[in-house]
């Protein structure tokens, strides 16, 4: 893809690294960001853009959403996030039913929203396979940022819910659905090693086993639905059996349990959506402030729409009404760009101003948290979006 080199001159940059923000410029070039400094020297072939008075940000990361795969104003055709046919079907992937042309993406980016996490699942104890992706595109291939990220597996009112009726009633069920995939993609994976390429002993292709062999190696890690403590206690300790990467997703209830969730180091935690009515009892104690008491332990926080949750334009005022409850505001923007990248393991393109990063801009008015604030200028790999 051939692209312009841009110079952003004079703007107040908050790169997600350094605690405050810095007037500086920045030079983009081969989509990538290529000098940060001041007074950078205008290459011959660059554009200058003045951003005097403006604020510039990295491309805001939502780690967990569906967007592609729940269409904007449209029913069940567009409806591609929950396979309702069978209670674990890791062999999904997102891939295979995103729809780059959802007018979603189109309002994500005009937004700032440049890369987002998504994948099926929520109603399966497995559901699949999430992929990260930029908000622009007419294939999805060639939008591809990591694919795959994560495992997506559920925990607590909806796979009981979902399933009721056929084969899971309890949480008790549901976290033995998903041991027993697990101990059954062991086995698998040891058969398989132990034949040493003989196709003679090799045991006979099992798509579904197949697909979980990398969150056992520890490629991916588990993406746990959780809201309830006890659900995150659950994935917490199944995770430990069988020594997973994990990350938990939503965590609504973290707050409450704070002191417990700051001894799991390791386990990045994405927190929302809190933009909603509670429809469910496992939302009943859901707060705003969950994500600043959690970042204030220590713990690694990531701030989520689950689009269409909330639509995926909004997620910066999320970031927003965290602040408003107490949250630091540079952990927010951390939440929103830096922090969601690391939570999908694409911190080393994206999530903050740094050379050598792709070059994923937001120019604002002011700050993305507030209401008010418009929007200037979205670049995506260094070319000016207009959606």
């Amino acid at each position: 893809m051939q692209t312009k080199t841009i110079l952003i001159r004079g703007g107040l940059v908050q790169d997600a690294v350094h605690r405050e923000p810095r007037k500086v410029d920045l030079l983009l070039a081969g989509g990538k960001i290529a000098a940060i400094g001041e007074n950078l020297d205008a290459t011959a072939d660059a554009e200058v853009l003045d951003a005097a008075g403006l604020q510039v940000f990295p491309g805001f990361v939502d780690a967990h959403t569906h967007i592609g795969l729940d269409g904007y104003g449209i029913g069940y055709e567009g409806c591609d996030y929950n396979e309702m046919n069978d209670i674990w079907t890791p062999q999904l992937r997102a891939i295979d039913g995103i729809n780059p042309r959802d007018p979603s993406l189109a309002h994500a980016r005009k937004a700032g929203v440049t890369c987002v996490c998504t994948g099926p699942g929520s109603a399966n104890v497995l559901g699949g396979t999430f992929l990260a992706m930029k908000t622009i595109g007419d294939r999805v291939d060639n939008m591809i940022v990591k694919d795959p990220v994560a495992m997506k597996c559920a925990f607590g009112e909806n796979p009981k819910r979902c399933y009721r009726d056929k084969c899971d009633s309890t949480r008790m069920s549901t976290a033995a659905f998903l041991r027993g995939a697990l101990n059954q993609a062991r086995d698998y994976g040891a058969r398989k090693q132990a034949a040493n390429g003989d196709v003679t002993k090799m045991p006979a292709y099992n798509q579904k086993l197949e697909a979980l062999l990398p969150v056992l190696d520890g490629t991916i890690p588990l993406k746990a639905h959780a809201h309830q403590a006890n659900d995150i206690f659950t994935a917490l300790r199944i995770a430990h059996e069988f020594g997973l990467r994990l990350t938990l997703e939503h965590v609504t209830e973290g707050h409450l349990i704070v002191d417990e969730l700051a001894k799991e180091a390791n386990v990045p935690m994405a927190v929302g959506p809190s933009l909603t009515f509670a429809s469910k009892f496992e939302l009943q104690n859901k707060s705003w402030a969950t994500p600043g008491v959690l970042a204030k332990a220590g713990c690694h926080v990531s701030i989520i729409t689950d689009n269409s949750v909330i639509p995926q334009q909004y997620l910066p005022l999320c970031a927003g009404m965290a602040v408003k409850a107490g949250m630091d505001p540079f952990d927010a923007l951390r939440a929103i760009t830096l922090n969601a990248a690391e939570h999908i393991g694409v911190a080393d393109r994206v999530g903050s101003l740094e050379v050598g990063k792709d070059a994923d801009v937001v120019i604002t008015d002011g700050s993305p948290f507030e209401v008010m604030t418009e929007v200037r200028a979205v670049f995506i790999d260094g070319e000016m979006i207009r959606a």
